[in-house]
């Protein structure tokens, strides 16, 4: 999928993360795009393995992510988020959504990375490739190619999750 990126006005967004302990569902969402006329609802990235996660948009602006069906996790003790940041916003396509249509669906691959303490998830679209990482909020990055298509997203300041516990 398409996406530019436009420099930030005012302040960086935030954004917290949360779990759904039933459902083991990673989910977070910020306020406050101004306009850019584009899509409104969702963009839900699926792979042949079954694993979905679905961004939110907000007049074409990515504003949040939920990690709905988790891919294989491996875990890298040196995880970090890369330190060639850019803030600013991810815009997906500037067409305004067709009536009626508030969700898109793409096929991809997705593979996830978290560091020892699951407190930082890499989020990665497609095979390995060079990226630009823009800090879209204070523990949200989305991660655009040089082909301008979304590549990825990293999730930082994770809570621990824990899962719900019958008694």
């Amino acid at each position: 999928m398409v996406a530019r990126v436009e420099p930030l006005t005012g302040p960086l967004p935030a954004i917290n993360w949360r779990w759904d302990p039933e459902t083991d569902i990673l989910s977070g969402a910020f306020k406050g795009n101004r306009k850019s006329g584009g899509l409104t609802g969702t963009v839900e990235l699926t792979d042949a393995e079954g694993s979905v996660a679905v961004l939110d948009v907000h007049n074409g602006v990515v504003c949040g992510l939920d990690v709905v069906v988790w891919p294989e996790v491996t875990t890298t003790a040196d995880l970090t988020v890369p330190a060639q940041l850019t803030e600013g916003r991810v815009v997906l396509p500037a067409r305004p959504s067709r009536p009626g249509v508030a969700s898109v669906e793409i096929d991809t691959t997705l593979s996830v990375r978290t560091n020892g303490s699951e407190s930082v998830f890499h989020l990665r679209i497609g095979p390995r490739r060079a990226v630009e990482a823009v800090r879209v909020a204070d523990n949200f990055y989305v991660e655009v190619d040089q082909q301008s298509g979304l590549a990825g997203f990293w999730m930082t300041s994770v809570p621990p999750f824990s899962a719900f516990e019958e008694g």
